[in-house]
C-alpha cells in the first residue's frame, strides 16, 4: 500500500465566507487552557481514557441563529437525532515506514479495534487506555472507505442546505494531506476528500446550480490566497451587527467540472509552503483551507405573496470547508532551525489556540477564546457554529511518538463533546427573482417601446392626415381664392358691362331724347305744313277770287294790260311755287314716313332693350343673390375650417393622442392580463404537476431508502467477507512480492535529506554549536544519532538486497511515481562518502544530471539537485561534474523554476563546486556565478543562505590562491555584480548569512586587484564596520588585518 506521508498538492478560489457563530472578544483567562507540547498540536491535557458525553442540545442564544434576514430555519425531522449534530470524529492509523522501530515495538503503542470502534493505547506491557471514536480506521483502509464514512454525510448535507466542515489534525508526517488532498490522476483510487467530495457534487447538481471554489492558506498567522500568490496577508473582517467572518478579495473561481477543479487544486497545492524535515519529507508548513461554495434553487413548493400573486423563489446557499492543519511537531524531533523553527512555533501557536477553543466548548466555558488566532476566527462557524463538523485525526503507530499520538487521540476526545447548532439557510431567491422581474420588465419595456412605435406610426400616420388635410386645405383656400378672385373679376367685368350697358342706355335715353326733340320738331313743321296748306288753300281763294276778279274786268282798261301780264307773271310764279310745294309736299311725305319707321323700329328696339334690361336686371339680381350667398357660405365654411383646423390642431396632440393613448394602454392592460393569467394557470398546472410528482418521487425514495438499508447490510457482510479473503490474498501476495514492494514501500517513505548537501567542513562556529547543544540536550543528540544511523542502514540494506545498479535504472522510468521514490533513496545514498563512489561508477552522477536537464517536475529537480549537491562535497567528483557539463545544467535548471526549495538546493549544489579553486574559470564560463546572483531575485532567506555560502566558497578559494601566487588578476566575481550584491545585502540578513557575506567581502579585500572597485563601490566602507562590528573575533581580526596590509586602502582612510 502507498505510504501516507508524502502527498502532491493542488488547489483553487474564494468568496464571501459567511460564518454567523458570534465569539466574545474579552481578553479574560479560560476555565481550561491546553499546553502546547508539540505532539498532538493543542490536544494535551484532559484525563485519559473517559468516554466522551454529548453536550446538552438546545441553542439557548440567538447568538446561534442565522444572520441572514431572509433565511428559514426547518423544523426539526421526526427521526431527529441530536448526536447528528455534534462534532463527528473518526481515527486513521498510518502505516509503517522507516522511520518507525523495529517489529518487536511495534504492537506496543496502537491497537485497532474497527469491528468495536474503540482504539487501544499502550504505555507499557502492562498498561492500556481504550478510547471510543465514530469510526476507526486501519492502515489498510482503503480512501474511498474513510471518505464515505467521513465526509460523503457533511456532503450530503451541504447539499442538502447546510454548512459542512471536514478537518484533519494529528502529528506532522502522519498522513493528513494524504487523506484529504491527495489528487491521485494516475491511480484514481488514492484521490483524496477534496476530489471525491467534487466529484460528488458536481455529479449531484442541476444545470441552474453554482459550485464555486477558495483555496487559502494560514502561514505564520497570515493568510496567503493560494490561487493569486500575489495576495498576501489578506485581513479578516467581521460584521458589528451579525458577527459574520469574511476574508475580501480573495479569488474565487466557478467549478466547471472535475479536471477544472483538478487544475485549479494543483495550482494551489504548488503554491502552499511546505519543507523537509526529519520527520516528513514534504512536511506541510500551513494550514490549507479549501472552502467550496454551493448555490442551489430549493426543491420545496415555493412560498406564494397573497399580495401580488407573484412566486417567490428560494435558495439554499450552503459552504463546505475541508481543512487541512499543518502537522504539529517537537523541535528536537524535526531538527527544525533557523526559519523552520519559526514556522513551527506559529503551527503550534495556532494549533494550541484551537485546542482552547475546543476545551472551552466542550466544558461549557462562558468565554470561547476565539480571537487568539486566526485559525480559531476562520473555523469559528465550525465547532459551536452551525456548521456540521467531522474530524478525523491521524496517527502513526510508533512508540518512539506515544505522547504525540495520546494527546492527538485525547484531542479528538474532546472535540466529539462539541455539539453544533445545524441549521438549514434558505432564502428568499431575489437574484433570481429580480433576473426574472428583470427580463419581464425588459419585456414590457421592449413592449411599451413597440406599441409607443405603433403609436408613433400612428402619429405619423395622423400627421400625415393631418398635413395632407393641411395641404387639401390650403388647396381648396388656394381655390376658393382663385375662385373669389375669379368671381370678384367675373363680378367686376359684370360691373364694368352694367356700366357700359347702362352708358348705353342712358346714350340711348339721349338719342331717345333726340329723337323726340327731332319728332317734335318734325311734328311742328308738320302743323307748320298744315298751316302752309292753309295759307296754301287761302291763297288758291284768294287766286280764285283774284282770277274772278280778272275775269270780271276783263274788259277793262288797257292800262289794265300791263297789270294784267303781272299778273300773269304772278300767276307763273305761283304755278312754279305750287310745283315746289309739291315736290316738297313729297319730300316731307317720305321723310315723314322714314322718321316714322325709324321712330316705330326705335320704339321696337327701345322696348327690346328695356326688356333686355330687365331681364339682365332680374338675372344680375339672381346672379348676385347667389353671388352674396356663395360668398358667404364659402366665407363660413371657411371660418369653420379654419376652426376646426385649429381645433384638430390644438387637439391632436392632447385629446385624440391621449384617447387613442389610453385605448391602446387599456388593450395592452387588457392583453397583459389575460397573457398573465393564462401564465398563472399554467404555472399552477406545472405546480401542481410538480407536485404530484414530488410526491411520488417522495414515496419512491422512502422505498429506495428502505432497499439501500437491506443494501447496506448485505454490504456489511459482503464486506466482512471480503474483508478477510483480502486478508489472505494480500498474505500469498506479500510473499510472493515481498522484495519489489518492500522497496517501493521504502523508497516512498525515504526524506529527501536536503540538509545533506551542506559542507562537511563547516566553519568553526557551526562545530562549536553544535557540540554546544548536544552538551545541553544529550538525549535529543543521541536519538538524532540513532534516527540516522536507523535511516541509513535501511537504505544501505535495500541497497544491498535488491542493487544500486537497478535502483538507477528506475531514474530512467517514464513514471513520476516510480522516478520520485528512487531519486529520492539516491539523493540519501550520496549523502554518505562511502556510496558516493559507487554511484558514480555506476552511471549515477550521468543519471540525476540527465533528470537535471530533462525533467520539469518540481520534485525531481529539487532531489535530484539536492543529490548532485552531496556528491559535489567530493573534490573529485567537483571535477566530474564541472567536466560533464554540471555547473551548466544547473544554471540552466535555475532559470526552469521559481520554486523557492529547489532553487536552494541548485544554489547549494553550485555553492559546493564553488569550494573548488580549480573550477572557478569553468563555473564563470558556464554562467554559474550568474545564475548563483540570479537565483535571489525571490528574496528567499534559505536560498540567500546558500548563495552567500557559495561567494564565500568562491572568495576563500580564490583568496587562498592569490596570497600563494597563482592567481594576480582581479577577481572573477566583480565582472558580474557580486560585489554590488553582497553590500547591498550584508545588513538585510540574518545572523549565519551575514557571516558569509562578511567573510565573502573580507577575501575579496584581501585581492589587492579588487582595491579600487572596494572604494567606488562603498565596499571599504563595509569592511571597516566589519573590522569594527562584526559579531565574530575572527572575521574582525581578519577585516583588520586586511585594512592594515593593504596599502591603497591605507593611503585611502588617510585622506578621508
Amino acid at each position: 500500500m502507498a505510504s501516507l506521508g508524502s502527498v502532491g498538492r493542488n488547489s483553487h478560489k474564494f468568496e464571501r465566507p459567511p460564518f454567523n457563530t458570534s465569539s466574545s472578544s474579552s481578553s479574560a483567562p479560560t476555565n481550561s487552557s491546553l499546553k502546547s507540547n508539540g505532539g498532538g498540536g493543542g490536544g494535551g491535557g484532559g484525563a485519559q481514557g473517559q468516554q466522551h458525553s454529548a453536550r446538552p442540545k438546545g441553542p439557548t442564544s440567538n447568538s446561534r441563529r442565522s444572520i441572514t434576514p431572509t433565511s428559514r430555519t426547518r423544523a426539526l425531522p421526526i427521526d431527529y437525532d441530536p448526536e447528528s449534530e455534534r462534532v463527528r470524529v473518526a481515527v486513521r492509523l498510518r502505516p509503517r515506514n522507516a522511520d518507525d522501530p523495529p517489529d518487536a515495538d511495534y504492537a506496543e503503542c496502537v491497537e485497532i479495534q474497527p469491528e468495536l470502534k474503540r482504539l487501544k493505547l499502550r504505555k507499557n506491557n502492562w498498561s492500556s487506555e481504550a478510547y471510543r471514536f465514530d469510526e476507526v480506521f486501519t492502515e489498510t483502509s482503503s480512501q474511498k472507505r474513510v471518505y464515505e464514512a467521513v465526509a460523503k454525510p457533511v456532503v450530503e448535507s451541504v447539499l442538502e442546505g447546510y454548512n459542512g466542515t471536514v478537518m484533519a489534525y494529528g502529528q506532522t508526517g502522519t498522513g493528513k494531506t494524504y487523506t484529504l488532498g491527495r489528487i491521485g490522476r494516475e491511480d484514481p483510487s488514492e484521490r483524496g476528500m477534496m476530489v471525491r467530495s467534487l466529484e460528488d457534487i458536481l455529479a449531484s447538481i442541476s444545470a441552474t446550480d453554482s459550485v464555486e471554489v477558495s483555496y487559502l492558506q494560514l502561514y505564520m498567522e497570515s493568510i496567503q490566497d493560494l490561487l493569486a500568490p500575489e495576495k498576501t496577508n489578506i485581513p479578516i473582517v467581521e460584521d458589528a451587527k451579525t458577527g459574520e467572518v469574511s476574508v475580501p478579495g480573495i479569488e474565487i473561481i466557478k467549478i466547471r467540472n472535475l479536471d477544472h477543479f483538478l487544475q485549479i487544486l494543483q495550482l494551489g497545492e504548488s503554491n502552499r509552503h511546505a519543507a523537509n524535515t526529519k520527520m516528513n519529507t514534504e512536511s506541510s508548513r500551513s494550514h490549507a483551507i479549501l472552502t467550496v461554495y454551493i448555490r442551489r434553487s430549493a426543491n420545496e413548493k415555493e412560498e406564494t405573496d397573497t399580495s401580488n400573486g407573484n412566486h417567490v423563489p428560494t435558495v439554499r446557499k450552503s459552504k463546505l470547508l475541508i481543512v487541512d492543519l499543518a502537522g504539529s511537531e517537537r523541535v528536537n524531533k524535526s531538527g527544525s532551525e533557523g526559519h523552520l523553527l519559526e514556522e513551527a512555533k506559529f503551527i503550534n501557536l495556532s494549533l494550541s489556540s484551537l485546542g482552547k477553543c475546543i476545551n472551552a466548548l466542550a466544558e461549557n466555558s462562558p468565554h470561547i477564546p476565539i480571537r487568539d488566532s486566526k485559525l480559531t476566527r476562520l473555523l469559528r462557524d465550525s465547532f459551536g457554529g452551525s456548521a456540521r463538523t467531522s474530524l478525523i485525526i491521524t496517527i502513526g503507530p510508533s512508540s518512539r511518538h506515544h505522547a504525540e499520538t495520546a494527546s492527538t487521540v485525547m484531542f479528538g476526545q474532546r472535540a466529539m463533546k462539541v455539539v453544533n447548532t445545524v441549521k438549514l439557510k434558505e432564502e428568499f431567491d431575489y437574484e433570481s427573482l429580480c433576473k426574472k422581474l428583470e427580463s419581464q420588465v425588459d419585456r414590457l419595456s421592449a413592449e411599451i417601446d413597440r406599441q409607443q412605435k405603433l403609436r408613433e406610426n400612428e402619429r405619423g400616420e395622423l400627421n400625415k392626415l393631418l398635413d395632407a388635410f393641411e395641404n387639401s386645405s390650403a388647396e381648396a383656400e388656394k381655390r376658393f381664392l382663385a375662385k373669389s378672385e375669379l368671381l370678384q373679376k367675373e363680378n367686376a367685368r359684370l360691373a364694368s358691362e352694367m356700366k357700359e350697358v347702362l352708358q348705353e342706355l342712358d346714350m340711348q335715353k339721349q338719342q331717345n331724347k333726340m329723337l323726340i326733340d327731332e319728332v317734335a320738331r318734325l311734328v311742328t313743321s308738320v302743323k307748320n305744313t298744315k298751316s302752309l296748306e292753309e295759307e296754301n288753300a287761302r291763297l288758291e281763294s284768294e287766286l280764285n277770287d283774284v282770277i274772278k276778279e280778272l275775269q270780271n274786268q276783263k274788259d277793262q282798261n288797257i292800262i289794265m294790260h300791263d297789270e294784267v301780264k303781272r299778273m300773269e307773271m304772278n300767276s307763273k310764279h305761283i304755278k312754279q311755287q305750287k310745283q315746289d310745294n309739291s315736290a316738297y309736299q313729297k319730300v316731307l311725305a317720305e321723310t315723314t314716313q322714314m322718321y316714322e319707321g325709324k321712330i316705330a323700329d326705335l320704339m321696337k328696339q327701345i322696348s327690346d332693350i328695356q326688356v333686355s334690361l330687365e331681364k339682365n336686371e332680374v338675372e344680375n339680381s339672381r346672379y348676385h343673390k347667389a353671388l352674396v350667398d356663395t360668398t358667404k357660405m364659402y366665407e363660413n365654411r371657411i371660418n369653420e375650417l379654419n376652426q376646426q383646423f385649429e381645433e384638430e390642431r390644438a387637439r391632436a396632440g392632447e385629446i385624440e393622442e391621449v384617447n387613442s393613448t389610453k385605448e391602446l394602454l387599456k388593450e395592452y392592460q387588457n392583453s397583459v392580463q389575460v397573457n398573465a393569467k393564462k401564465e398563472i394557470n399554467e404555472l399552477q398546472m406545472r405546480l401542481q404537476e410538480m407536485n404530484q410528482l414530488h410526491e411520488t418521487t417522495a414515496n419512491e425514495l422512502r422505498l429506495l431508502s428502505v432497499e439501500f438499508k437491506n443494501l447496506e447490510s448485505e454490504k456489511a457482510t459482503l464486506e466482512n467477507e471480503l474483508h478477510y479473503v483480502k486478508q489472505s490474498l494480500e498474505k500469498e501476495e506479500k510473499r510472493r512480492k515481498e522484495s519489489e514492494t518492500e522497496l517501493l514501500n521504502v523508497m516512498k517513505g525515504v526524506p529527501e535529506s536536503e540538509e545533506d548537501f551542506e559542507e562537511k567542513v563547516s566553519y568553526m562556529h557551526e562545530h562549536l554549536t553544535k557540540k554546544f547543544s548536544s552538551l545541553q540536550n544529550p538525549n535529543n543528540s543521541n536519538r538524532t544519532r540513532e534516527t540516522i544511523l536507523s535511516q541509513r542502514n535501511t537504505i544501505t540494506k535495500i541497497c544491498e538486497e535488491v542493487g544500486l545498479q537497478k535502483i538507477l535504472s528506475l531514474l530512467e522510468s517514464g513514471d513520476l511515481d516510480v522516478q520520485i521514490p528512487a531519486v529520492k533513496v539516491v539523493a540519501n545514498l550520496a549523502a554518505e562518502d562511502s556510496n558516493q563512489e559507487k554511484i558514480v561508477n555506476e552511471g549515477g552522477l550521468d543519471a540525476l544530471l540527465m533528470l537535471v536537464e530533462s525533467s520539469n517536475n518540481t520534485t525531481i529537480l529539487r532531489v535530484a539537485s539536492g543529490a548532485i549537491a552531496n556528491l559535489a562535497m567530493n573534490a573529485m567528483n567537483q571535477g566530474l561534474i564541472t567536466n560533464k557539463g554540471g555547473a551548466k545544467l544547473l544554471a540552466s535548471a535555475s532559470s526552469k523554476t521559481d520554486d523557492p526549495q529547489t532553487l536552494r538546493m541548485i544554489a547549494g549544489a553550485i555553492a559546493n563546486l564553488c569550494g573548488n579553486g580549480k573550477l572557478h574559470v569553468i563555473l564563470k564560463e558556464d554562467g554559474a556565478i550568474k545564475a548563483l546572483l540570479r537565483m535571489t531575485r525571490l528574496e528567499n532567506t534559505d536560498v540567500i543562505a546558500q548563495v552567500a555560502r557559495g561567494l564565500a566558497n568562491f572568495a576563500k578559494c580564490e583568496s587562498r590562491r592569490f596570497m600563494q601566487g597563482h592567481w594576480r588578476s582581479r577577481s572573477l566575481l566583480m565582472d558580474d555584480g557580486a560585489l554590488s550584491w553582497l553590500v547591498a545585502n550584508l545588513n538585510t540578513t540574518s545572523t549565519s548569512t551575514r557571516r558569509h557575506l562578511e567573510l565573502a567581502i573580507c577575501h575579496l579585500a584581501q585581492n589587492e586587484e579588487n582595491g579600487r572597485d572596494f572604494i567606488s563601490s562603498g565596499a571599504l566602507k563595509q569592511l571597516i564596520e566589519i573590522s569594527e562590528g562584526s559579531a565574530k573575533e575572527d572575521i574582525r581580526n581578519l577585516a583588520k588585518k586586511t585594512l592594515r596590509l593593504s596599502p591603497l586602502f591605507r593611503k585611502e582612510l588617510r585622506s578621508e
